[in-house]
Formats: structure tokens, C-alpha cells, sequence
């Protein structure tokens, strides 16, 4: 229950964090789609821990293994296994939090819904679970650019109070991976690595926004009432780990505005099509997307498992103190961004196919 996402190209993710694997089944890939492990593997490595100083020191090749639906690099419409090993587990480093909850954790409500829980890493509460994600992310973003042109980028926006000041319709892949922080702003991310390096050191976590732009989506994804574009955006994107916040364009800074200031206005281009003058909308109007570029934020919170000495409860209801042994990341932004991605990608996907189903039949 839980654990299966999207319509008619859907995606159940499996395993847990110091399991045998972890990975994703996907159903409804169309089939011929040329897709190579390469191609998901480099996905992957961008979400892999142990690929900077700043991440978990957890050393995880994150190597794909494709079990099922493709036959001579193509695939064949059926179920697509992706299956990913897990190597490097240390699970005597959570021995402590076999009874003691870790604060702001999944443990206590795990416990709580289901009287058993995997304390080894957290289980499926871990951010291990994306992998199936993102590597399901890779072949949704294949179609979206086969099919449309799609192009989906993210980046960190902020780190706790240190912002960047970036152009969704002009950053590029070349500008978010020149650094080990996924900020396009050199200057801001050379600050933003020196906050994280000093609150890491300090035993203790931080948390920031990842923003998401989707280029060249076509008009018409998305459908009234219950299935909104942006409302299965934000379904996507919150239903990863850290996750705390969603805005879609203007976001809560357009509270502000009037709706003379907000309005984005029509004119027509040199092509005939109809366009806004500006994208407060944020690239849907009505739960539909207008074809302008899609921009999202997420926040993600600090990483709950820290070092520092914090009170908490043991299963059995005493009060005690965890310091959090393990290998976890000081700050989840850098990683989160493929994640992000990944959630963008499988929602377009999932509605590209949807539309195409009810709408281009006559």
C-alpha cells in the first residue's frame, strides 16, 4: 500500500536501506523506446551517496541492473524491473535506535501504523527508496525529450538563508553540475559548501530549497478538478524524504500581489501561438499546462539524523538521550536534486500518455 505511483505510466519502488536492493517496477513504458543502462546509470550516479565531501560517506556504486522489459536496448511495453544491490550496510552503526525514536524520524510512526519496523537505516523511511525513482525518472525523461523536447533541470536554490539568484529559462546542466553543491551561482554555492561543511563538522544538519524547471512542455497535460497538474506535481515532489514545501510559480510571494500585478498577460507570437507576457502562473492555468516553462520549489528540511545529543522516547516509553551513529548527509539539497527531477519527470510522463489517450483519438 503506498508504494506504487502514477496512472498509465506507473512505478512501484521496492526494498529497503540495508536490504538485499532496492529498485522500481514500471508499467506501461510504450514499448520500442530505445533505453540503454547507461543512460539510467548516469541518473544514478548524480543521486548516489559517497560523490562528495558533503554527502554520506556511504560508498554505493548504485549499479543498475535491468531484470525485465528490454530486449536487444529497446523495450518491449511490459514490466521493466530496475534492480539496484545495496553493499556497503553497516547495520550495527543503529543498534541504539532499536528502542530509542529518533527525533523528527520515521521510527515512532512507523511504530505506530504498523507494530514492526526495519531500524536498520530506516527501512523504506530511508532516502534510499528514491533510487527506484530516479532511475525510473531517467526513462520518463527519455520519452518527454523523445516525444516533446522536454527538458527538465534542477538546482538548489537556497541553503537556510544563503539564496541564489537564477534564471530557470536560461540554467543549464553544464552550470548545475560545476559543483558539488548543484548551484549555477559559483559565488553562492562557494558559501553555501562552507555553511554545510561548518554545520556538518558541528555534528548537526541544514535544510534549503531545490527549485525545478520543465522547458518546451506541451499545452494540455493535466485535468480538472481532482487531477491538476500542479496538484500531482506537488503530490510527486512532497511524497520524497525531507520533503516540506511546494510553490508552483509565484508560490506564496504572489500573496502579495494584486491581481492586476499577477495576471499573466496574452499576446500572440511570431508562430500565431498564444503566450503570456510573463509566467507568475508558473506554466499551468486551470490545472492545465499552457505551454510555458513549468517552475517549481521544494523545501526539504535539515536531515534528522544528526550527531548531536537530543532527548527522546524509547518504544517501551522512557525517556533517554540518542546521539545518531551512521552515515547521513549534513544537508539532503545537493542529492535532492535528481530526486526532484525524477518526480517532475514521472508526472509529465504520466499525463503526456494520459492526454494523449483522451484527447488525440480524433
Amino acid at each position: 500500500m503506498g508504494n506504487s505511483f502514477g496512472h498509465l505510466f506507473r512505478i512501484t519502488t521496492f526494498g529497503e536501506s540495508h536490504g538485499g536492493g532496492v529498485g522500481v517496477v514500471i508499467d506501461g513504458c510504450p514499448p520500442r523506446l530505445e533505453i540503454s543502462p547507461e543512460e539510467i546509470q548516469f541518473e544514478l550516479d548524480r543521486r548516489r551517496p559517497g560523490q562528495s565531501k558533503i554527502t554520506t560517506p556511504r560508498k554505493e556504486t548504485d549499479t543498475c541492473e535491468i531484470i525485465s522489459g528490454v530486449f536487444q536496448g529497446q523495450t518491449l511495453g511490459t514490466p521493466i524491473t530496475i534492480l539496484v544491490r545495496n553493499q556497503d550496510t553497516r547495520p550495527q552503526d543503529y543498534d541504539d535506535m532499536v528502542q530509542k525514536y529518533r527525533p523528527s524520524h520515521a521510527d515512532a510512526t512507523y511504530d505506530a501504523k504498523y507494530g514492526i519496523r526495519n531500524y536498520q537505516g530506516g527501512g523504506r523511511s530511508s532516502a534510499r527508496e528514491t533510487i527506484g525513482r530516479v532511475a525510473a525518472g531517467a526513462i520518463a525523461k527519455k520519452i518527454l525529450h523523445q516525444v516533446a523536447g522536454v527538458e527538465i533541470l534542477g538546482y538548489v536554490q537556497r541553503i537556510q538563508h544563503l539564496q541564489a539568484a537564477i534564471d530557470p529559462n536560461h540554467v543549464t546542466l553544464e552550470q548545475i553540475e560545476s559543483n558539488i553543491v548543484r548551484c549555477p551561482d559559483a559565488a553562492m554555492a562557494a558559501q553555501m559548501l562552507t555553511l554545510v561543511e561548518q554545520v556538518r563538522d558541528e555534528g548537526d544538519s541544514i535544510g534549503g530549497v531545490v527549485e525545478c524547471v520543465a522547458r518546451q512542455v506541451p499545452k494540455g497535460l493535466g485535468s480538472p478538478v481532482f487531477d491538476k497538474l500542479e496538484a500531482d506535481l506537488a503530490k510527486g515532489v512532497m511524497s520524497l524524504p525531507a520533503s516540506k514545501g511546494f510553490e508552483l510559480g509565484s508560490g506564496f510571494g504572489g500573496t502579495l500581489l494584486k491581481g492586476s500585478e499577477h495576471n499573466d498577460e496574452f499576446y500572440i507570437d511570431d508562430r500565431g501561438e498564444t503566450r503570456t507576457r510573463t509566467n507568475r502562473s508558473g506554466g499551468t492555468q486551470g490545472g492545465i499546462s499552457n505551454g510555458e516553462n513549468i517552475v517549481i520549489r521544494v523545501a526539504f528540511k535539515p536531515t534528522a539524523t544528526i550527531r548531536k545529543e537530543q532527548r527522546t522516547v524509547t518504544n517501551t516509553g522512557e525517556e533517554t538521550l540518542l546521539s545518531a551513529k551512521g552515515r547521513h548527509d549534513p544537508c539532503v539539497l545537493p542529492r535532492a536534486v535528481p530526486m526532484v527531477e525524477a518526480m517532475v519527470a514521472l508526472v509529465l510522463c504520466d499525463h503526456l500518455l494520459r492526454h494523449q489517450g483522451q484527447c488525440r483519438l480524433f
